[in-house]
């Protein structure tokens, strides 16, 4: 065994020998990767080798459309045969809502340069003989899609590894990670230890357990999953394309001339399953090419939906049924980055069941993030950070993957929420706001309330591609925050308490703002990367000379701990605790909230007392309370924080006469985007800059000592932009009911030149609105800009569209400073 790697890779997948493949691509020759039995043992090897490119978002479509492009060429450079086939995929529908996201997935293509196109039931026919189409409506064909055997990928990718300078080791298990003040510094194996600067897991069905080891998160369990092979059947030929019927939950491919089924069923199997006791079973520990039990009975309504697809099916003779395990996360989005709190320890695990279709984008992304120092494009949506521990629970998570595995077909509605793993989180509100009628979401294990619907008995949220039956209260609560008071329950917002001599020396560095402002001053603020991408969209109030608390979004709860922690240099006297459970937060907003808090406190809340942007401690209905003027609805109103065991106290007082309306997360995102205010992991990720998100304001170019990305941004400032930031008011046709839900696509006369980053319905100018980036020209003015001729793809539909930099509402920000 070597004695010092530069990188180890523990894992002999498909997703290991392609993150150890490009780190050598880029150059690393000292790598090292640990197979604990033998190459593809895991999952790899009974993987159906499925390369569909088109999916939810535009990362994961880029991603997957590089596997594609890889596969196809790795023969040429090493020899080794992958069985790229481009068979394209075929999907068919009897569902007209399922074909509204055909036509959106096909727009979604346009942006990525991925081809795909809506067809008529009879084209499905022709290119699948044996499939019945007279009950459908439609489908969608993507003519570049594949498939490959994924044994031999492996060993491709693991072919270019070694040619690169890798070495891969079998029969070589990796007892521990070894870390040393909070960085890894290498593993130890049966045959040794191994120093090293960087380890990633690439364990799959072992890597949460793996992480446990070190304390890191890593949230996936494996379920049985199944597909069944045929024997050879007439008219299964080899070029025969993918065929899938979400609807009926299968997809279906020629297999050695007969026809392998798989699909993913309503309700799934964890493995191994619970105990008994609140804990997991274990994995055998000598578990490689494994298969589980048969289990007909679970598999019978996929088959019976395979069988109303292409009838020739129930009379084929069934040669397997093979049933092995595949690793899910609660999300469905696998984990790939550094973990929190632990330098040089990488996560590339948890494909849920699309580890063959991801594993070249994802190998190819991670290996830039190891050997660039950060993440190479915008990766959020499977960042590590995204879960906390209370994710990570074998309760927990058997009780979501029973869920999970069968939302990979079930219809990608917009909002759409999980049903299981409900209520880890809750505010000490909860059970007043479910009282008056709340429909609750989750994030981040919060539940939140989406909106109010006190007159139905069992409210609940009910999913459309159009305009939602809910929009009408949504409206009724936007209404409350613009013309009287409005109170939401933000008791979810991520709450960090920074305290120390240094406080204000190591946050002046990381912020862009002035965060040495006076006590009693709130800073809206970014923080930002070395390349001046946003890190974090957050406000930062001084509380007192050594002590400021910090708000942010409720999903960035771990992230921006992690990233204060990995920023702050050696030495600094400060300390970072997070105070989320401590505080509730409850916002009042519209132009009478400052009636409605002088009910219930003694404190001057008068214009001339309290400015906007200043934050006071008052006692509010008996209790002690950080108030800041601020807010993200775009009116008058405070946020008012308050220890959790006071809020009901509290909530009650400003509530008892009546006159506040609750309001929910729909209302205030419909009122910020009225408000053209951005939102962090939409319009602010890693990849854009303040300067191109039309936020230069919230940046102090000129403070003393400067702040990380400031070069970036004064280069870019040099340059002139090549993006913007533009507002979209779609211009429909008077009761067209068009509604778009963010992931359109922006076009410029008759080309596509972006997505919409949000979207939504702005009850006060009665538009649907949205937000996103546009190229912009060298030497072209804000005015050309605008003035040209803009549309949205709704669907398959051009929508004509308005374009603005300045806010719908209120541009000048008055209502905010009444």
């Amino acid at each position: 065994m070597a004695e010092h790697a530069r990188a180890v890779v523990i894992g002999g997948g498909i997703v290991g020998t392609s993150v150890a493949y490009h780190l050598t691509r880029l150059g690393w020759r000292e790598v090292v990767l640990l197979e604990r039995k033998s190459l593809t043992c895991g999952t790899t090897w009974h993987a159906a080798g499925l390369i569909g490119r088109l999916r939810g978002s535009r990362t994961m479509a880029t991603l997957v459309r590089y596997s594609a492009e890889l596969y196809a060429r790795l023969e040429a450079e090493t020899g080794v045969s992958t069985n790229w086939r481009e068979c394209g995929s075929l999907y068919v529908t009897n569902r007209p809502e399922r074909l509204t996201q055909f036509r959106r997935a096909a727009a979604l293509g346009a942006y990525v340069d991925i081809e795909a196109q809506v067809v008529s039931p009879a084209a499905v026919g022709r290119r699948w003989p044996l499939a019945r189409v007279d009950d459908a409506v439609g489908g969608m064909w993507i003519p570049g899609d594949g498939r490959v055997i994924p044994a031999d990928v492996t060993q491709a990718l693991a072919a270019g590894a070694r040619a690169g300078g890798a070495k891969i080791r079998e029969d070589a298990p990796v007892r521990a990670v070894l870390v040393r003040d909070g960085a890894v510094v290498g593993v130890r194996t049966d045959a040794g230890e191994i120093a090293a600067d960087v380890v990633v897991n690439c364990a799959g069905l072992w890597a949460r357990e793996l992480g446990l080891q070190n304390g890191v998160t890593i949230p996936l369990y494996a379920c049985e999953h199944f597909y069944a092979v045929t024997r050879p059947m007439a008219g299964v030929t080899p070029d025969l394309p993918v065929l899938r019927d979400l609807d009926r939950r299968v997809y279906i491919r020629e297999e050695v001339g007969g026809i392998l089924i798989g699909g993913f069923e309503r309700a799934a199997k964890p493995w191994p399953a619970a105990d008994g006791n609140g804990g997991a079973g274990a994995i055998p520990p000598d578990f490689a090419f494994g298969q589980l039990k048969d289990d007909w009975d679970h598999f019978e309504p996929l088959m019976r939906g395979g069988v109303e697809r292409i009838p020739a099916l129930a009379d084929a003779e069934i040669q397997i049924l093979l049933n092995g395990p595949e690793s899910f996360t609660p999300d469905g989005g696998y984990i790939l980055g550094e973990a929190p709190g632990l330098h040089g320890y990488f996560i590339a695990a948890g494909f849920n069941s699309g580890g063959i279709a991801n594993a070249g984008g994802a190998g190819k992304v991670l290996a830039e993030w190891i050997v660039g120092g950060h993440m190479p494009i915008d990766l959020w949506s499977i960042d590590p950070r995204r879960f906390a521990p209370l994710h990570n629970t074998t309760a927990f998570l058997t009780e979501r993957m029973t869920e999970v595995v069968g939302l990979h077909y079930r219809m990608a509605w917009p909002n759409r929420q999980p049903e299981s793993g409900r209520g880890l989180l809750r505010s000490p509100l909860y059970g007043r706001l479910a009282a008056r009628g709340a429909v609750f979401g989750a994030k981040m294990g919060w539940e939140r309330a989406h909106f109010f619907a006190p007159d139905e008995r069992e409210p609940a949220l009910r999913y459309t591609f159009g305009r939602p039956d809910w929009l009408p209260r949504v409206a009724r609560e936007h209404r409350a925050a613009r013309e009287a008071c409005a109170i939401f329950d933000q008791s979810s917002f991520s709450k960090l308490m920074v305290t120390g001599p240094d406080a204000q020396r190591e946050l002046s560095r990381l912020a862009a703002g002035d965060v040495a402002a006076p006590a009693g001053r709130a800073v809206y603020t970014p923080m930002l990367n070395e390349r001046g991408g946003y890190e974090s969209d957050l406000t930062i109030s001084r509380l007192a000379p050594d002590r400021y608390l910090l708000v942010t979004g409720t999903a960035q709860r771990v992230r921006d701990a992690d990233w204060i922690g990995r920023n702050v240099r050696p030495g600094s006297r400060l300390a970072v605790a997070d105070v989320t459970d401590e505080y509730a937060t409850l916002t009042l907003a519209g132009p009478r909230a400052r009636d409605v808090l002088a009910r219930a406190t003694k404190a001057d809340l008068g214009n001339a007392a309290f400015p906007y942007g200043e934050v006071r401690e008052i006692e509010v209905a008996g209790a002690r309370a950080w108030a800041l003027r601020i807010g993200y609805a775009g009116e008058l109103g405070w946020e008012l924080y308050v220890r959790s065991d006071a809020a009901p106290a509290v909530y009650d007082a400003l509530t008892a006469r009546g006159d506040v309306t609750d309001a929910g997360y729909y209302a205030l995102d419909a009122l910020r985007l009225e408000k053209g205010y951005r939102a962090w992991g939409n319009e602010l990720t890693p990849d854009d800059t303040p300067l191109e998100a039309g936020l230069g304001f919230a940046v102090k170019m000129d403070k003393p000592g400067g702040f990380i990305g400031r070069e970036a941004l004064l280069a870019q400032r040099a340059r002139g932009l090549t993006r913007r930031l533009l507002l979209f008011a779609l211009e429909e046709v008077e009761g067209d009911g068009v509604m778009a839900w963010g992931e359109e696509p922006i076009y410029r006369d008759d080309r596509c030149v972006g997505i919409l980053t949000s979207a939504g319905f702005g009850h006060t100018v009665g538009r649907v609105l949205g937000m996103g980036y546009v190229p912009v020209a060298t030497g072209e003015t804000t005015e050309q800009l605008l003035a040209a001729r803009w549309s949205v793809d709704v669907a398959g539909r051009h929508v004509p569209a308005r374009a603005a930099v300045r806010a719908w509402h209120d541009p000048a920000g008055e209502r905010l400073r009444a």
